[in-house]
């Protein structure tokens, strides 16, 4: 870590029920200008992130002068879970909002960039569309929605490869015995079966939606998507056609690491990750502090589509 810069652990909130870690700008590249970073969590792994990926980027942030936290939601690592008995996306919601009404009370933050991979990078989304305090979002592996060109290369890859063929048989012949024991078993739970799928329609419009609002409060976006599971995304352009009704303009910078893997396992990959992000959050021009008056508190979601969390379970 950069000399000078000492992180602290804080407790976050009115309830103080959430734990994180606060790494402060470095003095001599800080200013009233550069918003705050704040990094959620990924699936239930806690602050560090996925190879301590979280860590990597607050402190390279922060010697940039972009003060950074990472922190637990509730009922992740280290913080207490929450007592009123919301439903989960908008225990969430109202997590992130504790936390940056907490930044901006206690060290005068008004303006965020939110960072996060996978089910973070849903909830940064679903968010950021509430709140005009956020003016960024960095979206690693996003949910998005299968498309035509993406299954013209998943299937076409395997039938070029001949020494696939071998691999699609026993594959099917497991989808079927997995099948049948499925029906010895009986009906799946009703909440599993009422879970929507990432391709339905109900979900690519929920999606759209949460896209739209962000982009109607002025956000930049950094979207970063891995191309080592195949299956999900492989092909740069994915996300625009999966949200052709959603128009980004200049406000997207869409990246793809196609030898990459979801959880950025190798070093090569968090550190071009670092680099990007570090890249990105210097050059872009992002929107003005809002009013005090402009935020306001925003109703439950509990009566929307829940977020898609078949993109992984961390």
């Amino acid at each position: 870590m950069t000399a000078g810069i000492r992180e602290q652990a804080v407790v976050i909130g009115s309830r103080k029920a959430m734990i994180g870690v606060l790494t402060p700008a470095r003095a001599d590249r800080a200013g009233a200008e550069k918003p705050c970073v704040v990094i959620l969590n990924a699936g239930i792994i806690h602050r560090v992130g996925p190879n301590r990926m979280h860590v990597e980027l607050a402190r390279a942030l922060a010697d940039l002068g972009y003060p950074a936290l990472r922190f637990d939601l509730s009922g992740i690592g280290d913080s207490d879970k929450r007592s009123d008995g919301l439903a989960p996306l908008d225990a969430c919601l109202a997590d992130v909002r504790e936390a940056a009404d907490w930044l901006e009370a206690s060290h005068g933050q008004k303006r965020l960039v939110l960072i996060g991979l996978c089910s973070g990078a849903d909830h940064s989304l679903v968010f950021a569309g509430t709140d005009p305090r956020v003016v960024g979002l960095v979206l690693l592996d996003p949910s998005i929605p299968r498309t035509g060109g993406h299954y013209l290369r998943y299937f076409g890859q395997r039938i070029l490869q001949s020494s696939r063929w071998k691999d699609i048989g026993g594959a099917l012949r497991g989808l079927m015995r997995r099948g049948a024991r499925l029906r010895e078993l009986g009906p799946a739970d009703e909440d599993f079966q009422a879970r929507p799928a990432l391709d339905s329609r109900e979900v690519r419009a929920f999606l759209a939606n949460a896209y739209r609002k962000a982009l109607e409060q002025d956000i930049s976006f950094l979207a970063v998507f891995t191309g080592d599971r195949d299956f999900l995304y492989n092909y740069r352009n994915q996300m625009l056609d999966a949200l052709k009704g959603v128009t980004f303009g200049n406000r997207l910078q869409l990246e793809y690491f196609a030898g990459c893997d979801h959880t950025f396992c190798s070093e090569h990959g968090r550190e071009r990750l670092v680099d990007l992000v570090a890249e990105w959050i210097q050059v872009r021009p992002f929107k003005a502090v809002p009013a005090v008056a402009d935020v306001q508190p925003q109703p439950p979601l509990q009566e929307q589509t829940a977020v898609p969390d078949q993109a992984c379970q961390l």
